[in-house]
């Protein structure tokens, strides 16, 4: 247990607004926008992840016996796997095809963001190995008690998924596409480590995808106002309409961002004269750029690239971030510089029989991952050496 003898007091969360927030951030970090408070908060304020969508909060906090807050674990009882990124449904059906109930099921994440970041957040300075057994023997009761069929964490950090795996979890990987700076001054800098084909196709689709007088702005802090997330919710819905059906997000949602995150957000939007007429959403971490929503109202050759990546290296090269994270799918992005990196979740089965099944699952998928990202390495648009 943290700090050897002390006593420390394991509670649930059904409402993140009964945590201080500086109490909760202080476990979080800085590094990672997604697990702050004002984030997670704004999603549950907002309706966007509640119990009505299959996202009940179930936070796992560990308080000392002062009462600060020494960890903390962003938990869900999810009632769909839908919003996740990480995809179990083959689990499910299978599960339930044997006699089995998969739903609910507890799932730590943030909801609606495949991004990498804390799970088992630990306040610094403490006994943080102590604290950290002390968050994963806590989902473990809280998987019992609840009677789950199982306990998913996604989008762990590597650190997190080996002491889940230390813990008997099953360990998943995937992949992302991510930017790396090398220290670049400028666009071109970055070009001029692209092989030559790279490099002339980078440069040929910016100048096509603003050749129709299309207007690019990136916008953060005070130049954000409420216009602006209005025309930008609007291709927001629309990508979801033409894909998935139903958006996550709600419109309070970017409110609460807007009023509570507005200096870690950048926003692009593009103009047709002075008509928004496509956007991309980014959020900014200390080391990272993280690119997350992307919609438009029509359809412009090569806007999506340079909207959603060429601008986003843009800002990472103007803030001196050391990457660029684009999110799941799409080996396109390899091309235009965005490289395969790792990612790791964490699954803990109850069912003995269904655990050895999704093992051998597990195993044969980590292999094709990797034989996967060898590949596209192999193909990296970089030059040799």
């Amino acid at each position: 247990m943290p700090d050897g003898n002390e006593a420390v007091r394991i509670d649930i969360v059904s409402d993140l607004g009964t945590v201080a927030r500086d109490e909760w951030d202080a476990c979080a970090g800085p590094e990672n926008p997604f697990v702050s408070h004002d984030f997670l908060y704004s999603l549950e304020e907002s309706r966007s992840a509640c119990a009505d969508e299959g996202w009940l909060p179930q936070h796992l906090i560990i308080q000392n016996d002062a009462g600060r807050l020494i960890g903390a674990v962003p938990l869900y009882l999810k009632g769909n796997s839908q919003g996740e990124y990480v995809f179990d449904y083959g689990w499910a059906h299978a599960y339930e095809r044997a006699g089995g109930q998969y739903y609910p099921k507890l799932l730590s994440a943030v909801p609606f963001t495949p991004v990498t970041g804390p799970r088992l957040m630990v306040r610094p300075g403490g006994d943080e190995i102590g604290t950290r057994s002390a968050l994963i023997a806590g989902l473990m009761e809280v998987t019992r008690q609840h009677g789950v069929s199982s306990l998913h964490v996604n989008f762990a950090t590597e650190t997190d998924a080996d002491a889940l795996e230390d813990a008997g979890f099953l360990i998943r990987h995937g992949q992302q596409y991510h930017w790396h700076n090398q220290g670049y001054a400028s666009f071109d800098d970055f070009l001029d480590t692209l092989s030559s084909r790279k490099r002339k196709n980078i440069r040929k689709e910016r100048q096509k995808a603003t050749d129709s007088g299309l207007r690019i702005e990136r916008l953060t802090g005070d130049d954000l106002t409420h216009s602006h997330w209005d025309a930008f919710y609007l291709f927001y819905q629309q990508t979801y309409d033409r894909k998935w059906g139903h958006p996550y997000l709600t419109r309070q949602f970017f409110r609460l961002l807007q009023e509570r995150m507005r200096d870690r957000v950048m926003l692009v939007l593009v103009y047709d004269r002075d008509v928004p007429v496509a956007g991309a959403l980014n959020l900014i971490g200390t080391e990272c750029l993280f690119g997350r929503n992307w919609g438009s109202d029509g359809r412009y050759p090569f806007l999506h690239f340079e909207a959603c990546y060429y601008q986003a290296i843009d800002f990472a090269i103007e803030r001196r971030l050391a990457r660029v994270e684009a999110g799941t799918q799409g080996e396109h992005k390899v091309q235009r510089g965005y490289l395969p990196v790792r990612t790791y979740s964490a699954h803990h089965i109850v069912d003995p029989g269904f655990r050895d099944a999704v093992e051998r699952f597990l195993v044969a998928e980590r292999d094709e991952v990797s034989h996967v990202m060898e590949y596209l390495d192999d193909h990296s648009p970089y030059k040799r050496g």
